[in-house]
């Protein structure tokens, strides 16, 4: 299948920069994928980002958009593409209502946005001036504004960042939906819950270079321990014990403790994504 994206040997530098804010970067992005770009402040991350969405040029290397080079494309590259900035611009005195029309008037098609606004728990607040609205707000009407034209290629910087457990959850399972409707979706986050969650595929960047590219799971399996660590109580008192999980059901301990003592609690021993970012980048993600 063609990719959705082939970025080859990607290099940008800003003017009055000597040294290059992108290095070589090679992507490969999969059409239904959802792939998270991830990085510390300053990685390079908002800059790939610019370039794949046609807002940044005189770039080194090449962009290839459904095996088209990137800077070949005019408007219509538009038509399928929804773009959701981390610093919602909205229109301060138009009602929510409002700025939405006034976006979908941009593009040949779009969804029924309201019934969208009303399932991020917008409705009661459709007709109140933006300028009005909480940040929360502002930022579940920006995810409305990324999707209002049905696009085929979503990117999402930060989607979830800023709001509450409950209008996360709608966020990313609306997300999940557009996937499974066969949307490639790029997302930028420094939440490692939602690249577990969300994420096929993560590529990790670290002063413009690519470190690694893997699924979340292969991730960590492969920086994560293969262990077993299982709390069990012994007349009352809490033991533990951390055991191989190479060969486990020959284990004799292990055995023995399933057989005769109350278990309170069984882990593997695998790494967090938390762990994984900053062991590769060399940075937190704060």
């Amino acid at each position: 299948m063609q990719p959705v994206f082939e970025v080859k040997n990607l290099t940008y530098r800003y003017q009055r920069q000597a040294d290059p804010v992108i290095k070589n970067l090679n992507l490969t992005i999969q059409k239904g994928h959802i792939f998270g770009l991830l990085g510390p402040s300053g990685a390079g991350k908002s800059t790939t980002q610019k370039i794949l969405i046609k807002l940044l040029q005189g770039y080194e290397g090449e962009v290839l958009y459904l095996g088209k080079p990137l800077h070949q494309y005019r408007q219509e590259f538009y038509e399928g593409v929804g773009v959701g900035f981390e610093m919602p611009v909205h229109f301060n005195k138009l009602t929510g209502l409002e700025n939405i029309r006034y976006f979908a008037a941009l593009y040949k098609q779009h969804i029924d946005y309201r019934a969208l606004m009303i399932r991020l728990g917008l409705g009661d607040a459709i007709n109140q001036p933006v300028g009005e609205y909480s940040k929360g707000m502002k930022i579940r009407l920006n995810f409305v504004k990324a999707l209002l034209h049905n696009p085929d290629v979503l990117f999402l910087d930060e989607p979830t960042n800023g709001l509450d457990p409950h209008n996360a959850r709608i966020v990313k399972d609306i997300i999940l939906e557009q996937k499974q409707l066969g949307k490639t979706i790029l997302i930028t986050t420094h939440l490692m819950g939602d690249v577990e969650e969300l994420c096929d595929e993560v590529a990790f960047i670290a002063k413009g270079h690519l470190i690694e590219t893997s699924s979340p799971k292969a991730l960590k399996l492969k920086y994560g321990k293969r262990e077993l660590k299982i709390e069990y109580l012994v007349n009352d008192e809490l033991k533990s014990v951390t055991l191989s999980l190479d060969d486990l059901a020959n284990q004799s301990n292990f055995m023995t403790i399933l057989k005769q003592y109350p278990i309170i609690t069984i882990h593997s021993q695998e790494t967090s994504l938390d762990k994984i970012f900053i062991e590769l980048t060399g940075q937190s993600h704060g």
